[in-house]
């Protein structure tokens, strides 16, 4: 898509930094910037007020459907609220799992009654999601969960057991949706993506456990999530039961969306930190650093443009495919870049304010070519669905 300024867009792109300006205030003040869960100072419950602020200024569900409560605003300006949002010092959002990676599944695959019970409640910034999909033997290769789900046969409710790791805000979040496997028979024989279903499941019961995991930051991000038992209604499974891989794969390609340009517009705010560092402290001097600098500039500028492109609804599979490989080794090279231009205070633990934060960019993102597909499991996946070569 290209991105061209209108009177239109310019009036909305003034509305969202004046109502930014605004709201976030006074209480949400202390959020500002913050980057999201396992960031120091990240207040959860003060960040769940702060999507309900954002639901009561018509600022969620940008591009829904108007039947499902959204604005169905053109791509356009859901790209210029999103880089705004976070110019603005817009705290990372708790709730964007279940707006940005549910709801738009729940609008494909749930039935009429899944619809009426969730999507208001995304929605309105008062129901939060978990992904429950990696497993301690299942992460990149997600075809390799072990996490069983059966009906009950008196009451006909989904029984799963099993473990998910790294989940993302589980012991933040009221409800979890799982990829189980139901038919253990087809994976043995070589259909390791048949046999699955995608569940819908609350948190909050005695057959689900939620382990924070300690990062290196020193704060939990993520869990263990382990399920003994734990139960859930019979209905709440979403599209046919055995095609949960179809389901999940659709729900994974809702992460290629307008949301893409606000964390780019976050690496922008940390780039823009490590600029304004090297100033002051005389980094700046140092032509290789310079040179770093600038590449990490023009790196930026491509990914963007990259990401305009890949939010066309045409966009072929082998230009989507690259973007996850392309921003995680960038922000990996950023975090790099930021120990080096703070020198010898990068070794010492910090309290500044001003600099404390490049030292977690780095720490934080040296998962960044892990987690959501490894760096050669991506490389694998572009060579032999994009490129075409053979397994």
């Amino acid at each position: 898509m290209k991105m061209q300024e209108s009177e239109i867009n310019e009036a909305f792109r003034a509305e969202v930094r004046e109502w930014m300006g605004r709201h976030l205030s006074g209480r949400f003040a202390p959020l500002k910037h913050a980057s999201g869960l396992g960031a120091e100072g990240y207040d959860a419950q003060l960040a769940k007020e702060w999507e309900q602020e954002l639901a009561r200024g018509g600022w969620t569900g940008l591009g829904w459907e108007t039947q499902y409560g959204g604005r169905n605003l053109p791509l356009a300006q859901q790209v210029i609220f999103h880089e705004e949002y976070v110019r603005c010092g817009g705290p990372g959002r708790i709730g964007h799992i279940g707006e940005t990676l549910l709801a738009p599944t729940l609008m494909a695959y749930g039935t009429p009654e899944q619809k009426q019970r969730f999507l208001p409640g995304i929605l309105a910034g008062t129901d939060y999601w978990a992904q429950g999909y990696s497993e301690p033997g299942a992460g990149s290769d997600l075809a390799g969960i072990r996490t069983k789900a059966s009906r009950d046969a008196v009451t006909g409710e989904w029984v799963i057991n099993g473990q998910k790791v790294w989940t993302s805000w589980a012991h933040e979040s009221e409800w979890i949706f799982v990829l189980a496997r139901t038919d253990e028979a087809g994976a043995a024989a070589g259909a390791r993506h048949a046999g699955m279903v995608l569940l819908l499941v609350p948190i909050k019961q005695a057959g689900v456990e939620v382990r924070p995991i300690r990062q290196i930051t020193g704060t939990s991000e993520f869990n263990e999530v382990f399920f003994d038992g734990a139960c859930t209604d019979g209905a709440l499974h979403l599209g046919p039961v055995g095609d949960g891989w179809k389901v999940a794969m659709y729900l994974l390609g809702c992460e290629r969306g307008a949301s893409t340009l606000g964390q780019q517009a976050h690496f922008r705010y940390e780039l823009d930190l490590i600029i304004a560092l090297a100033r002051r402290n005389g980094a700046a001097r140092d032509p290789l650093l310079r040179q770093r600098l600038a590449k990490a500039d023009l790196g930026l500028q491509t990914l963007r443009a990259h990401a305009l492109r890949s939010c066309s609804e045409d966009t072929p599979l082998r230009v989507a495919s690259v973007s996850k490989y392309a921003w995680s080794n960038w922000h990996r090279d950023l975090g790099e870049l930021a120990m080096d231009v703070l020198g010898e205070q990068g070794e010492l633990a910090l309290d500044d304010p001003a600099l404390r934060p490049l030292q977690q960019l780095w720490l934080v993102s040296r998962a960044d070519t892990i987690y959501a597909g490894t760096n050669e499991i991506q490389m694998n996946l572009m060579a032999e669905r994009a490129l075409g070569m053979p397994r």
